[in-house]
């Protein structure tokens, strides 16, 4: 398998999916610009949609969408119980909070990426993910993770883009418990792999 991906990018959430599966995969950079990877291909030929995270099977078919490449890596090794069965009532809890943090947090924080957004719609944007977010802060309550004492491919995409946070200089001060939540999640060795492969931590 070979993962394709941007350095904390969404990529992110499958690729935390597949180390703490302990599948064994290759990783290949994309240049989200320039359309090419690190090996000088195409990316549009792998994913005509030009984005990441796509990962090509060892058959040669190729996978998008964060939280679907998460679902297929937890379905792959139900052992390591990164995801409920399908069909079952906590699965389709889990695929509620999948849902929920890539409409509402993962599309919700994207207009603050941009240099065109008028600054006027970015406090909207702003004032909008403080209500997610407080949101998410009563739904964790004390647990600690999004589901309860075992972490998820939820947990993955949630740290994810909430990690986008510290490269928006948002304060996070108001959520105390999202910001424990982030640290315990940071501190999960996979996570730390993840992290340290992408560049993104020593």
């Amino acid at each position: 398998m070979k993962l394709y991906y941007a350095p904390g990018a969404c990529s992110l959430s499958p690729h935390i999916a597949l180390r703490e599966a302990g599948l064994d995969f290759d990783l290949e950079q994309v240049d989200l610009a320039a359309k090419k990877t690190r090996s000088g291909a195409d990316y549009r030929a792998i994913n005509p949609l030009g984005y990441v995270p796509a990962l090509q099977l060892d058959d040669g078919t190729v996978m998008t969408e964060a939280s679907v490449i998460a679902q297929y890596v937890a379905d792959a090794t139900p052992g390591a119980k990164l995801a409920p069965p399908a069909g079952s009532r906590e699965r389709y809890g889990l695929q509620t909070w999948l849902n929920f943090i890539a409409t509402e947090i993962h599309k919700g924080i994207g207009p603050l990426w941009k240099p065109t957004t008028p600054d006027a719609y970015k406090e909207t944007v702003k004032q909008t993910l403080a209500a997610r977010f407080d949101y998410l802060s009563e739904q964790l309550g004390d647990k600690p993770y999004l589901t309860g004492d075992r972490f998820t491919i939820a947990d993955g995409y949630l740290f994810t883009v909430l990690n986008w946070t510290n490269f928006l200089k948002l304060d996070m001060a108001k959520w105390p418990k999202l910001t424990a939540y982030m640290a315990r999640v940071a501190a999960r060795p996979a996570v730390q792999a993840a992290l340290k492969a992408e560049g993104l931590a020593k």
